[in-house]
């Protein structure tokens, strides 16, 4: 498996369950909540939106990961999607930027996740060419 495959069935998977509008809406209402110090809205949408997100990297996405020899685990950062590792080496792909605190859109996320597993398959010697 390729990184480039992977990256593809990571959209897909992701992509049958929400479309990138759906997506991106949940990130804009739960951002709004955070904006407005709603705390109980915010409790209402954080938890299922990070849990689609999981969902779909832990059981949707199993076999792809396996295949390409990535292991995926619990996250550590509480906007994190998982930990993956391959061969020594981990990455856990976030679905806010790494500094500051800004939920990301559907394409920043699928582009950092992208990111993320590039070291993934160059530990691996599984890099696309």
């Amino acid at each position: 498996m390729t990184l480039t495959e992977t990256i593809t069935r990571l959209r897909a998977a992701h992509l049958m369950v929400r479309d990138a509008k759906e997506w991106d809406e949940l990130s804009t209402n739960l951002w709004a909540a955070y904006d407005a110090n709603d705390e109980e809205l915010v409790e209402q949408l954080r938890s299922p939106f990070l849990q689609s997100w999981r969902t779909v990297t832990r059981y949707v996405l199993r076999d792809t990961f396996d295949a390409a020899g990535i292991s995926v685990g619990e996250p550590t950062h509480p906007w994190g999607i998982a930990t993956l590792t391959a061969n020594g080496t981990t990455c856990e792909p976030l679905l806010c930027r790494a500094e500051g605190f800004q939920l990301l859109t559907f394409a920043e996320i699928l582009s950092s996740y992208s990111d993320s597993l590039k070291p993934l398959f160059t530990a691996a010697g599984q890099a696309d060419r």
